[in-house]
């Protein structure tokens, strides 16, 4: 596991854009993991700047959602289409129909979730998939507990998770939707590339654990250890709880450039 200590989300956000950038330079047909929440937002906000830039193109990219929420229609504004929508496809040149993801309002919930493993396989699996971390150490909805080898599953999500979630819907809890299908921990795992982001202190606690904790299905974010490339992208204030930033600093530093992410 590789982490980066950047000044701040905005620098943060750059580093991991210029990974995506470089994917698609590369490999403009990459496959790409998208993720929702605040935590990715400077990452798309880069890749903007370089679509009108004229330095990248989403043009021949795939991508799939980490996840989404049972019970959503697609067009209801918090829905995880939409949030993608809006955050990303709206705003570069994806092809119609190249972004996917669950689907949340089948009629069978269990073969939907299978159907969507399957798709990810038969896309030739996810060169990068971007990662936020939640404050239980959840990714994706693999909330504590969940499998470390999980596939595509229907999950219950702790209170706690929708108190962190209100507030995307006006503060009510209630509005939360109760379950999701999320990409299980085993198949975040078999992107080629996993870059988690994370931003401010109050992530401090939930990076040392993913970072220099034990690798427990109480953290699932703790799996990203096992991961033979995995990178986790940080500000100072996200760092302050791990013990060794300054060699995490060093290694950076020391790193050759054309290395990249």
């Amino acid at each position: 596991m590789e982490v980066v200590i950047a000044a701040d989300s905005t620098s943060g956000g750059s580093l991991a854009g210029q990974a995506i950038s470089d994917l698609l330079q590369a490999r403009p047909d990459a496959v790409l993991g998208l993720a929702t929440g605040s935590s990715p937002a400077p990452v798309y906000d880069d890749l903007v700047t370089r679509f009108h830039a004229g330095t990248l193109s989403m043009a021949r990219a795939r991508a799939f959602l980490l996840d989404e929420y049972v019970g959503l229609a697609p067009d209801h504004p918090q829905s995880y289409r939409s949030v993608i929508e809006r955050a990303v496809v709206s705003r570069l040149d994806f092809r119609p129909g190249s972004v996917s993801g669950p689907d949340g309002r089948a009629g069978d919930l269990l073969a939907a979730c299978a159907r969507y493993d399957a798709s990810i396989a038969a896309a030739g699996g996810i060169d990068l998939q971007l990662l936020g971390i939640g404050s239980d150490g959840h990714i994706g909805f693999n909330e504590p507990v969940s499998s470390l080898g999980s596939r595509t599953r229907l999950k219950t999500l702790t209170n706690r998770t929708r108190r962190d979630n209100a507030r995307f819907f006006d503060g009510d809890i209630d509005a939360v939707p109760v379950h999701v299908i999320t990409q299980g921990v085993g198949t975040i795992g078999e992107a080629r590339h996993l870059v988690l982001v994370a931003w401010g202190a109050e992530k401090a606690a939930a990076v040392a654990a993913c970072v220099e904790g034990p690798v427990t299905a109480m953290f699932p974010a703790s799996a990203l250890q096992l991961h033979p490339h995995a990178t986790v992208v940080i500000d100072e204030g996200a760092a302050s709880g791990l013990r060794l930033a300054d060699y995490f600093r060093e290694t950076w530093a020391a790193k050759p450039k054309w290395q990249g992410l």
